[in-house]
């Protein structure tokens, strides 16, 4: 064969290859009326958006199912809502309205969605609700757009030099590190929230008088309000802000149905190695989901009631040095993002700079210690040169009792309602819970008398271990 008759077969070739191609294509445009849109979703809803701050982003995917090109004259957000603000990127491209966006027979383009939304003066979350609207071939079709505008009260680095209340008509927005001046008191209310933005902190040199209650408990979490993935909240992410730090000369601190979840360093208490006056006192709290420790102390007084700690990435509470009173307590890790790096519980004497030596004496009782897989409940070491006791305490741990563990259940299994692989974290317990009546009712203090669900602890006789009082659980809810 000829290089030129070569040349000539290859061109026919490619020709014919060209045609086929074309031929699969269609390159003429649509203009019946029948042709229209269809879309993956019907609504775009954003969660609660904090007012004046931007949001996730949401998207949508918009199908010509015709086997001809369409073209969409028009795509824009009618503006219905006054003070709602619905921006578009359509294909890559920013803006607010778009004409004449073509899209190929049988393809698709995406449209992301972000809101930014003016104050509501509201104290209650507003529902906003306007629509994205698109034009083609002379028909008009609606996507549903809506919101919840949620009005805050914004504090940006400020220090409280005077006593100040803070009430739970809206949210407090914390940015930078809000800072409690010596001798001053801050109250919140029962149904207060805090939200604190990427790092934002407190920092507690006076005092704070938290006064949750069962049914309005008081909220510390980060300011992401929307959902990681369908139902899952953004706050079971841990790390997302800073965290509640006491520092000297703080005093008298009495947290009580406080909520504290998603920080980086969770609280943190320290003193000038006052053991007689209680520093930080916590009663049917839930400190949750750090991506450091939940609770820190040193060289303080701490009383725990009631309290859950639980799920961090590395010890769930470290005490040094210092008097620690923990009764009817839940210390566990299920640490959803990673494997946790120390033991659930630490407890250390703790040398001053002077070299001097502050010795911790600490009791647990009627409290669970437990965690996934081989992580320690306790930091290993002979108890017997610590003034550390638990008393009628679950491990999973063998062990034996004698002078510093009294009367506790080893081995044992709350039977916690946690399903990790299913990002349900509840610490209350199954029906089978070896923490079932294993208390002693003469360790449980008056202020432990109700858990946080409001649930006797005297009301069997028996009392159970850890910070929840046992109810019956329907077959179908257990794990």
């Amino acid at each position: 064969m000829t290089k030129a008759r070569f040349i000539l077969l290859m061109t026919g070739a490619l020709l014919a290859l060209a045609s086929l191609l074309s031929s699969c294509i269609e390159d003429g445009f649509t203009t019946a009326s029948t042709d229209v849109l269809s879309f993956d979703t019907d609504t775009i809803a954003f969660d609660t958006v904090i007012t004046l701050q931007g949001t996730a982003t949401k998207q949508m995917v918009v199908y010509n199912k015709s086997k001809k090109q369409i073209n969409i004259s028009s795509i824009k957000v009618a503006g219905q809502a006054a003070k709602g603000h619905f921006h578009l990127n359509v294909d890559g491209i920013r803006g607010d309205e778009f004409q004449n966006v073509e899209i190929r027979g049988n393809d698709s383009i995406y449209i992301f969605i972000e809101a930014k939304l003016d104050e509501m003066e509201q104290d209650a979350p507003t529902l906003l609700e306007d629509y994205l609207v698109f034009v083609t071939n002379g028909m008009t079709q609606k996507v549903l757009l809506s919101a919840w505008g949620q009005d805050v009260i914004r504090i940006k680095g400020d220090t409280i030099s005077n006593d100040m209340r803070f009430t739970a008509d809206k949210p407090y927005l914390i940015y930078d590190t809000m800072f409690v001046a010596p001798g001053v008191t801050l109250t919140l209310d029962e149904g207060t929230t805090l939200l604190f933005h990427d790092k934002a902190a407190m920092r507690c040199a006076g005092r704070m008088l938290a006064n949750g209650t069962a049914s309005q408990p008081i909220t510390f979490r980060g300011d992401r309000l929307d959902h990681i993935v369908g139902e899952n909240s953004f706050d079971m992410m841990s790390g997302q802000w800073g965290g509640v730090i006491f520092t000297p000369p703080t005093m008298g601190n009495v947290l009580k149905h406080v909520i504290m979840k998603g920080s980086s360093i969770g609280m943190h208490c320290s003193a000038y190695g006052d053991t007689v006056n209680c520093a930080l006192k916590l009663v049917n709290c839930v400190l949750t989901n750090s991506s450091s420790t939940c609770l820190a102390t040193a060289t303080c007084y701490v009383e725990a009631i009631g309290t859950e700690f639980s799920d961090a990435a590395e010890e769930v509470t470290y005490f040094a040095g210092g008097k620690v009173m923990a009764s009817q307590c839940t210390f566990a890790n299920y640490y959803l993002f990673g494997v946790p790096s120390a033991p659930i519980v630490n407890v250390f004497d703790v040398e001053y700079s002077n070299g001097t030596i502050g010795k911790i004496k600490a009791y647990f009782d009627n409290c669970i210690l437990y965690g996934l897989g081989d992580v320690a409940e306790i930091n290993e070491g002979n108890l017997a040169n610590f003034n550390v006791y638990m008393r009628y305490c679950l491990f999973k741990s063998p062990g034996n009792n004698d002078a510093h563990f009294i009367n506790c259940v080893w081995e044992g299994d709350p039977q916690f309602l946690t399903v990790r692989d299913d990002y349900l974290f509840d610490y209350r317990l199954g029906n089978e819970s070896d923490a079932i009546g294993k208390g002693n009712p003469d360790l449980c203090p008056s202020e432990a008398r109700y858990d946080r669900y409001g649930n006797d602890r005297l009301a069997k006789g028996a009392v159970d271990l850890g910070a929840y009082v046992w109810t019956y659980v329907p077959d179908d809810e257990e794990e």
